[in-house]
């Protein structure tokens, strides 16, 4: 593996091994994956779903740090980035807990901010559990699975 600066970037700030073998690409194609668990009915669990997350703040920090990111990348991102929104809704507040995000707001990290439309039983179940709405308005209740938006 060539230790490229984006990979010498993350491994500087501690980050898992495999992202950092991944480089900036593995890390974009994990965000690609996620909209489209997103948008299909994300059927894993809250912290499955916040791991997917991380991946997109990490991209953020290093896009941040790269003097000019890459045009393609850029587009990838902003398409991954539309396909998310439109899956999902806001959230009551940051998906980690108040007391893990660090500065973190809803317009800067809007990613922490929002759940998905279709959550599977696990997530629902979870979302319903950690009082993550608004669950409660779209019906996630324990045992329930996917909202019924005809309820």
């Amino acid at each position: 593996m060539t230790d490229d600066p984006i990979r010498a970037f993350l491994r500087a700030r501690g980050v898992a091994d495999h992202v950092v073998r991944g480089g900036i690409e593995g890390l974009m194609g994990a965000w690609e994956q996620t909209a489209g668990a997103i948008e299909t009915g994300y059927s894993l669990t809250l912290d499955d779903y916040l791991n997917d997350l991380d991946a997109r703040q990490i991209l953020e920090v290093v896009l941040s740090a790269m003097p000019e990111p890459d045009g393609p990348l850029l587009d990838r991102l902003r398409d991954a980035d539309a396909r998310v929104r439109a899956a999902t809704v806001p959230s009551r507040r940051c998906v980690w807990g108040e007391d893990a995000s660090p500065g973190w707001t809803e317009r800067r990290n809007w990613w922490y901010f929002v759940i998905p439309r279709s959550p599977g039983e696990d997530l629902a179940e979870d979302l319903a559990r950690q009082k993550l709405g608004p669950a409660d308005e779209l019906g996630y209740g324990l045992g329930r699975g996917r909202a019924n938006p005809e309820r």
